[in-house]
């Protein structure tokens, strides 16, 4: 059997000896071909050779993750990222929809972001582009969003998505220009995600944006009529809020 390389990125030294032994323990398909404390070491390390596996941390002493992945623009080693960051961060990484670790991890997660990436694909330029934004200005609006298909990641502009449908445990998402991307993620992850930017989730089954609305109908239980002509039903528990938010927006 091929062992995996991996080359493991942390400036906490306590957490570096800990990912360290956790690896070196428990999975033996992977050998750990260097380890680093910092931009610069790791830029050094990844000159010279290119790990299957990169483990990294996002803030470093010197600077930071994607620092790391400018100064080697290039790099084809799958990454997980590991950090210790806050709700923002953990936001950042789902609308680039790049996994990572939360420290302090647990053997299962280490587990499944390790069998993850086995199989995934590589995160594109525009992905590492959405998470840095998302991470360097945690307050503002994200302007685009990553969404996994089964064959290819696609990004797009929150503002171009009308609405979002379940179907089962996967959501379907309809664009302005017409197109529809099916991701295999419940539609309750992206109403989560979304619900500060203008997303409001109408009925269990329908997630809308707010700038799409037309008008909403109160007779046969309540609807909405949205600008693409598309007619969304309203939950009885939700027509309440519904009616409130869109008078407001009406109001402004």
């Amino acid at each position: 059997m091929n062992k995996l390389t991996a080359i493991l990125v942390d400036d906490m030294p306590s957490a570096l000896q800990l990912l360290q032994s956790d690896i070196e323990t428990k999975y033996a398909d992977i050998e750990i071909i260097g380890t680093a404390k910092s931009v610069v070491e790791a830029a050094k390390l990844l000159r010279n050779i290119t790990p299957d596996i990169l483990f990294l941390d996002i803030m470093l002493g010197d600077g930071t993750g994607f620092d790391l992945l400018e100064i080697v623009p290039d790099l084809k080693s799958k990454i997980i990222f590991v950090t210790a960051s806050d709700a923002y961060a953990i936001k950042a990484f789902k609308f680039a929809a790049i996994d990572y670790i939360l420290k302090p991890y647990s053997d299962e997660e280490l587990s499944i972001a390790i069998n993850k990436v086995k199989h995934q694909m590589h995160p594109d330029k525009e992905q590492f582009k959405i998470l840095k934004n998302a991470i360097s200005h945690p307050t503002k609006k994200p302007q685009k969003i990553s969404l996994h298909t089964l064959e290819k990641i696609s990004v797009v502009d929150l503002d171009e998505i009308v609405r979002c449908e379940s179907d089962s445990n996967n959501t379907q998402f309809y664009l302005s220009d017409g197109r529809k991307i099916f991701v295999t993620k419940t539609l309750k992850y992206f109403a989560d995600i979304l619900k500060e930017y203008q997303f409001v989730r109408v009925h269990q089954s329908h997630l809308i944006n707010l700038q799409y609305v037309k008008e909403f109908i109160k007779s046969d239980g309540g609807y909405i009529i949205l600008k693409n002509g598309s007619n969304i039903p309203v939950s009885v528990r939700k027509r309440a809020e519904v009616i409130e938010i869109i008078s407001s927006i009406y109001r402004k």
